[in-house]
């Protein structure tokens, strides 16, 4: 028999007041229920402490359009983002640099393989749905 994984909780990591607001905030502003709420942000948690803890390494890290509706929710309630970033990334914030076109060579399915890497339960059909248009980042570097 094999030994079980811990697996990295989102939620855990911001924290519930923090979750539960991000959660209202995205389903104020997007159409989507609580539940879809969740699964993005879940991913977009996971998303944003892989791009922090993988920084300079030149991964090329990206999140497909729709995992990002979750990353921009976080990012613009930014007292929280804040002190998510100075909690998670050695108390420097975590710019967001996006390019105007998206690339179409691969970032969000590698991205996604990386985050599992990383201990996060990845929410496939979130990531599959923008394989091939892909992420905004800027080509060499680390958007987030």
């Amino acid at each position: 028999m094999g030994t079980a994984v811990a697996v990295r909780d989102p939620k855990e990591i911001l924290g519930e007041e923090v979750w539960d607001r991000e959660i209202k905030l995205l389903v104020r502003d997007n159409l989507m229920d609580t539940v879809m709420a969740g699964r993005l942000m879940g991913q977009a948690v996971a998303y944003l402490i892989t791009a922090m803890e993988t920084m300079g390494e030149g991964l090329e890290l990206g999140c497909g359009e729709l995992v990002d509706t979750a990353v921009h929710a976080l990012i613009l309630d930014t007292a929280n983002y804040a002190e998510f970033c100075k909690k998670y990334n050695k108390g420097e914030f975590l710019h967001h640099i996006p390019e105007i076109e998206r690339k179409a060579d691969g970032t969000v399915m590698r991205t996604a393989a990386v985050v599992e890497r990383h201990g996060f339960e990845v929410d496939w059909p979130l990531w599959e749905r923008d394989a091939s248009t892909c992420s905004p980042c800027t080509q060499g570097t680390s958007c987030h």
